[in-house]
């Protein structure tokens, strides 16, 4: 039976695809393919295409509440790169198969594709029952003993149980609020439902980005999103992939039942390659689409080139960012194989608390004070600019507050007089500024500064890597290592050269390839190439955005009601972490309950459990603030 394209695309679920459409009808100029913007306006009838995927061309926002001095609704087209942060609001309309909701969200192996649902009453499994509005989480689709099952899980009393749900299963199932943040590029790739649009709260947008903000000034409301999408394929002619918009005034009639798809140039994108299994691999493919301004393009991506994709795997790397006084600062991920040497520069510290998570036994940390500090209570140490200490191990004493005996945490210190030494505590909630003094003149290089010193930690480069054609470290005035992180990466080589293989970023080099061949693996020695690779800030803050919360500076004690210069808030206390930490937007109008929740929901296994009580803490406090004003 025809239908039309968009009726077509409508009814399609993402999950049977590629799909193979011939035209039954259609008008076309000078023959079967015809141009414009990018995209092909017109086929002929007859014309046979593989479709291979349903991406989302463009975004168009509609603020829901009314400017002032404009009551009708303003749309616009909101750029794929604005470097905005979102907050989900949950579909008020329900979904009402299982079926349904598989067809129209897209559901992955990380946290971004795993939705969240709950069921308006209880369902009854063979061995538990969901209660009614208990949160669902659906991670995977498969097919088990012929049947395609939804795998889910709900968590109680701390404990994960995990069961199965047939696509008919059927109910009133309804999205859960999501209280994370999403970047938009992560919104359009995970949380748009196919065929509905998605209504966001813009939480917050970087005023570091160039081009011109496309809301009203100061605007923090509430906007739904629509995609456009356009329909990607193949045909029998073409080694490119063929763009079409689902509003083309054509019918189409599905004939993949009755068609070989393997009569088409198969083309693979680097998220096709990713999710190939390790067993596909290796491959000889042709280059078609190359990244642009990649460091591999004058050898090995470029289009027309024959290459071998090895295998795919996860490695790590350091991120790194340059230390400079003013932005745009540039961000780098560093190869643990970097043959480069570093020499170590001062760290700045805005709190004792700082001084207290970075000293090590190894070396004593020696500081001088930049910011001047007088205590509130008898007992505790003040601090002129200039003041050089050495840092000890933190311990607990006793002071009076409001005439009570209270316990602080404090940092022991030496602070370093002409002929001597004298013994300083300092109050770990002490806003202050400390910047290290350096006796180390070693060099370092990659491995050795990741075994011996914990980060984030200070360098410059000392000597290049002279392996590298340009080693983009070279020129920094310096770096801050941020944190250990592991990616995502392909392993390359030139077709006429497999024993040099280079490693190819999966998720920030975009390129198209078309399968020449399956061939069986080397067994011989190789060489593994590394590139220092420089990221974007909004790579760069995709790859932070799930840092901890739960590392700021632990309560001070209760305020002294007499003293309004006690009355520090954490707001205070978080912009003082900037040294250490990036800017990230998000953490401006996101309570901090909700980063803690989302973070041990999520990805953010990096957190040390024993800062949980910190955390806690902090928001009992916070709260007492807020009551007090």
């Amino acid at each position: 039976m025809a239908l039309s394209l968009q009726e077509f695309i409508h009814s399609l679920d993402l999950r049977t695809l590629p799909r193979v459409l011939e035209i039954q009808s259609g008008i076309y100029f000078e023959g079967s393919i015809y141009e414009m913007f990018g995209n092909e306006c017109c086929l002929a009838t007859g014309e046979v295409i593989k479709i291979t995927g349903l991406k989302i061309k463009k975004i168009l926002a509609e603020i829901c509440e009314s400017i002032e001095g404009n009551q009708s609704p303003k749309t616009f087209e909101l750029p794929m790169n604005f470097p905005g942060l979102f907050q989900i609001v949950a579909d008020k309309t329900p979904y009402l198969t299982m079926e349904e909701i598989t067809r129209t969200i897209h559901i992955g192996p990380t946290r971004l594709g795993h939705p969240c649902f709950y069921h308006q009453k209880d369902v009854k499994l063979d061995n538990l029952t969901i209660k009614q509005g208990e949160p669902i989480t659906l991670s995977s689709v498969e097919d088990i003993d012929g049947e395609i099952m939804v795998n889910c899980g709900i968590v109680r009393n701390h404990q994960n149980h995990s069961f199965t749900l047939p696509l008919a299963q059927e109910g009133e199932f309804y999205e859960c609020e999501d209280e994370h943040i999403y970047t938009l590029k992560e919104i359009v790739e995970w949380k748009i439902p196919k065929n509905r649009t998605r209504t966001v709260k813009l939480t917050d947008f970087s005023n570091k980005w160039d081009s011109t903000n496309p809301f009203p000034k100061d605007f923090y409301g509430t906007l739904i999103l629509k995609p456009i999408y356009e329909i990607h394929g193949v045909m029998k002619f073409r080694k490119d992939v063929v763009r079409l918009l689902p509003s083309l005034d054509v019918e189409v009639k599905d004939i993949t039942d009755s068609h070989d798809a393997n009569w088409f140039l198969q083309l693979l994108s680097t998220e096709d390659l990713f999710e190939m299994t390790h067993k596909d691999f290796p491959i000889v493919a042709e280059v078609l689409e190359a990244p642009p301004r990649n460091q591999l393009s004058s050898s090995i991506l470029q289009p027309g080139k024959t290459i071998v994709i090895h295998t795919k795997y996860q490695a790590s790397r350091i991120l790194a960012s340059e230390i400079r006084s003013h932005f745009p600062k540039r961000h780098f991920l560093i190869p643990s194989s970097y043959k480069g040497k570093f020499k170590r520069r001062p760290r700045e510290f805005p709190t004792a608390y700082d001084l207290d998570i970075t000293k090590s036994e190894k070396e004593t940390l020696h500081v001088v004070a930049t910011k001047a500090f007088s205590p509130l209570h008898q007992g505790l140490s003040s601090v002129s600019v200039g003041d050089q200490f050495l840092v000890r191990p933190s311990e607990t004493t006793e002071v009076l507050c409001e005439g009570l005996p209270t316990t602080v945490e404090v940092l022991a210190c030496e602070r370093i007089l002409p002929k001597a030494k004298e013994a300083a505590r300092l109050p770990l909630y002490m806003e202050g500024g400390f910047v290290e003094v350096i006796h180390d003149k070693k060099q370092y290089q990659m491995a050795e500064l990741r075994a011996r010193f914990r980060l984030p930690f200070n360098v410059k480069v000392s000597v290049r890597d002279l392996s590298m054609e340009e080693d983009l470290l070279a020129s920094t005035p310096g770096l801050q290592l941020e944190e250990d992180i592991t990616d995502s990466y392909l392993l390359i080589s030139d077709l006429a050269h497999p024993r040099e293989r280079w490693e190819v970023p999966a998720g920030r080099w975009n390129m198209t390839v078309q399968l020449v061949r399956r061939v069986s693996e080397d067994t011989g020695s190789f060489l593994v190439r590394s590139l220092v690779e420089e990221i974007t800030e909004e790579q760069y803050y995709m790859m932070r955005r799930y840092e901890s919360s739960l590392l700021h500076p632990p309560p001070r004690p209760p305020k002294h009601p007499s003293i309004k210069e006690t009355e520090f808030t954490l707001p205070t206390l978080t912009e003082g972490r900037r040294v250490d930490l990036p800017t990230s937007p998000k953490s401006h109008r996101v309570d901090i309950t909700k980063k803690i929740n989302s973070n041990q929901a999520g990805l953010d296994s990096r957190v040390p459990v024993g800062r949980h009580n910190d955390s806690a803490k902090v928001e009992k406090q916070n709260s007492k603030d807020e009551a007090l004003q």
